[in-house]
């Protein structure tokens, strides 16, 4: 059943009470639904789009632009909204390295992750032939062909609103926030959320489990600001740590030795770079030009012009116009790993308010010595590669070899970590099932308890773990 909690404030109480109604809050409360478990889903949002609920998701960004705003959506189906559907596993090798950057890696084994793998690929409407890829690997070994498959995409919120509005073991209650996770005396068991609507009237939610399931932003913000929780280690000193984003950066151009119809070429990286040149992973895709595109205003206007210039095969005597590509030129992006780091894109509480009262959240988004070292090395080694494979030549730009020009990255919207997974409280907020340390009853589940980012989007790997965590939930229920 679906309601809006501003018309009835009234919630039973549940087996599992989950906040948070995006991909990963609503593969657990379905599954659980099915399992015959009284579940509550709340949503901050509503139904659609609303200024009011996105204002709360303002972030104080004090280092490189994360546009954190923008790249979530905060109604129901969450960020599902917006996501561009491409997927793509974890690999073995992923679950096999001990630490990360400065931080330990994930405490359970890929086979985990893996079982899970078919249910999410459905959930999610990915072809049943699975990962494929249209090319070979290159020379060198470093690099593979990637895989990957698209999902349409999959919007949460249109495809199993019928499902949970017929459901009668899910209460979705909408435009309903959480402000505070209360503890009894103990401080190892959580007794109830308060939760308010937008007339700030706060009211208590009583359930025997509890699961957040906002975001790697959101889930370490509500845990910071919860006051009670200020006396759980992992939370006081892991909250916030670790935090992840996928590294887009431009690494260059390139012309093709030959014709070809196809019009990109994708590659990942290998254990052999990885272990030689102590790189992250992560993908690097060559891409052909199809058409000339502009925007703005005056977008019109200057597609016309950049048209004009590539068919005088004059674009590079033309600098006033604006920096552009022809038509039939490759260009060469990435969605490369980022290394979490204890005391590197940490996430704390700034000290701006939002409307419910709560601390914004503060992020101080860098690029550490090591990440540099994975851009600058993938796109030296990708040049070479592709070259020696008889492909084409590879033109990098400036800053892939100067360290004295700026190095520009750009966010994929991928937000990671936070509230990591770890074995023990010194190297993460929850263990391996997902159950914040010290408590008996509070689950986090979603990309922030990513113990590292990989080298592909996290949307199909959250579903995995939710849907893991899921059957770990039921089979407590049951004793």
């Amino acid at each position: 059943m679906i309601q809006d909690f501003a018309d009835n404030k009234v919630l039973p109480e549940f087996d599992v009470c989950i906040v948070g109604a995006g991909p990963a809050g609503i593969t657990v409360a379905l599954k659980l639904g099915e399992a015959g478990l009284k579940v509550g889903l709340l949503e901050a949002g509503g139904m659609t789009f609303e200024q009011r609920s996105q204002d709360i998701y303002e972030v104080e960004s004090i280092g490189r632009d994360l546009y954190a705003n923008s790249t979530r959506l905060r109604f129901l189906g969450g960020t599902s909204n917006h996501w561009s559907g491409r997927c793509r596993p974890f690999v073995h090798w992923d679950f096999e390295r001990k630490t990360v950057g400065d931080l330990p890696g994930w405490p359970i084994s890929f086979d985990e992750m893996q079982r899970y793998l078919p249910e999410a690929m459905k959930i999610l409407d990915l072809p049943a032939q699975g990962f494929e890829s249209e090319n070979g690997p290159l020379k060198g070994g470093y690099f593979e062909a990637d895989i990957f498959a698209l999902s349409p995409p999959t919007r949460f919120a249109e495809k199993y609103l019928e499902q949970l509005r017929d459901s009668s073991n899910i209460v979705l209650a909408l435009n309903c926030n959480l402000t505070e996770i209360k503890l009894d005396q103990s401080d190892e068991h959580a007794v109830g959320i308060e939760v308010a609507g937008y007339d700030k009237q706060r009211h208590a939610v009583k359930s025997k489990y509890y699961i957040m399931a906002m975001g790697a932003i959101e889930n370490s913000r509500i845990l910071l600001n919860s006051s009670s929780l200020a006396s759980i280690d992992a939370v006081r000193d892991m909250a916030g740590v670790g935090f992840m984003e996928h590294l887009n950066v431009g690494l260059g151009e390139f012309i093709l030795n030959e014709y070809s119809e196809k019009k990109s070429w994708q590659y990942y990286t290998t254990e052999k770079i990885i272990e030689e040149k102590s790189v992250g992973r992560g993908n690097v895709a060559f891409g052909i030009l199809q058409e000339i595109t502009s925007y703005g205003r005056t977008a019109k206007i200057k597609t016309f012009l950049k048209g004009l210039v590539c068919g005088l095969g004059v674009k590079d005597k033309v600098q006033y116009l604006s920096s552009l590509h022809c038509p039939g030129e490759g260009v060469i992006g990435t969605l490369l790993e980022q290394f979490p780091k204890r005391d590197m894109n940490r996430i704390t509480l700034s000290d701006e308010i939002d409307y419910f009262g709560l601390k914004r959240a503060k992020l101080n988004w860098q690029l550490g010595s090591d990440d540099l070292h994975t851009i600058r090395t993938i796109a030296i080694e990708i040049a070479k590669a592709f070259a020696d494979s008889g492909l084409g030549f590879v033109k990098l730009r400036d800053y892939i070899h100067r360290d004295d020009v700026p190095l520009p990255v750009s966010p994929h919207a991928h937000h990671m970590g936070g509230t990591r997974m770890a074995l023990d409280a010194s190297g993460g907020v929850v263990d391996g099932n997902c159950k914040v340390f010290g408590l008996d009853n509070l689950f986090i589940v979603g990309s922030s308890v990513f113990a590292t980012g990989g080298g592909g989007n996290p949307t199909m790997p959250l579903v995995q773990l939710a849907l893991r965590l899921a059957d770990y939930i039921a089979d407590m229920a049951k004793h």
